[in-house]
């Protein structure tokens, strides 16, 4: 069975797209902001927190990016008007920076507005090293008009434990996670056991620091030394919460971590670009193939 979970991973670039939405549906929450709304109500009823994310990066017009920028700013209404737990969490090459820093700058500028005019908090995803350093500008930027603006950092960089030095205030608010992007040795920490401790450093630092820190980790090794720093050091349930990606597989941890008074927020993917993005989640997590095919047959 994993050798057939294999190969069918394996063929999905090659193969139509409608083929695979039945297992795409295991990760991302449809394609519209009415069916991701959808997703995030039935979590907030089972106790979760989210962060709403329209899949895609790397726009490449001027009316590319200011039809994302509608839709995030329609979708922070909509949180707001539900009265739904979930923040925003938007990448800057969505709108714009990448051919236009000013058009990009502009409108994260924007969205920070809508946000504080809607009491809903917005995220700035951080994407590969070249943006680095822009985001972390654009993120203090934001400060200055909604001050309930996150933005993440990347445990396998070096340059992340002087970052947070350097952006640390109470408004502080930060994702740390693993780093996804292919990034030279030069800059980057390669060894997964490595990559760990940096991430537990940095969450430390933080700890000792002004802010609030976002856990963002499926791996279940490094949860539990997260967990038992937050035990031995007594860091407060206010100053932290747990972040997972929709669909991926957690056991009972994450009913675990509510059970001890913990934060747990789910980030929610959806829209038009889902192809790309559960082609990345089946080839982590290839059982969910086998998994889906005998839900169909027992609907069939």
């Amino acid at each position: 069975m994993a050798l057939f979970n294999s190969s069918i991973s394996a063929i999905m670039h090659v193969s139509p797209k409608w083929l695979f939405k039945p297992f795409a549906q295991s990760y991302v929450a449809g394609e519209s902001i009415d069916s991701a709304l959808d997703v995030v109500r039935q979590l907030n009823e089972n106790g979760f927190s989210a962060t709403m994310d329209i899949l895609g990066e790397f726009v490449h017009s001027e009316s590319e990016a200011h039809q994302i920028t509608k839709q995030y700013s329609r979708l922070i209404r909509q949180i707001s008007q539900t009265g739904l737990d979930s923040t925003i969490s938007v990448k800057l090459t969505h709108l714009g920076l990448e051919f236009d820093p000013i058009l990009g700058e502009k409108n994260i500028l924007q969205l920070a507005q809508v946000g504080k005019e809607n009491n809903v908090g917005v995220t700035i995803d951080m994407e590969n090293s070249p943006y680095t350093s822009t985001t972390f500008e654009l993120y203090n930027k934001t400060l200055s008009v909604h001050n309930k603006m996150g933005t993440v950092i990347q445990a396998y960089l070096y340059r992340s434990l002087e970052d947070i030095q350097k952006l640390s205030s109470p408004l502080l608010n930060l994702r740390i996670c693993k780093g996804i992007y292919r990034e030279s040795p030069d800059i980057a920490i390669q060894d997964r056991s490595a990559i760990n401790d940096n991430y537990v450093d940095i969450a430390r630092a933080m700890f000792n620091g002004a802010g609030f820190v976002c856990l963002a980790t499926h791996d279940l090794e490094l949860l539990d030394r997260l967990e038992l720093l937050i035990e031995n050091d007594r860091i407060s349930p206010d100053r932290f919460e747990f972040q997972v990606l929709y669909g991926v597989p957690m056991g009972d941890r994450l009913e675990k971590l509510k059970t001890k008074g913990y934060k747990v927020r789910v980030y929610v993917p959806f829209g038009e670009a889902w192809f790309e993005y559960a082609i990345r989640r089946l080839k982590e997590n290839p059982t969910i193939i086998s998994y889906v095919l005998k839900n169909m047959f027992k609907k069939g």
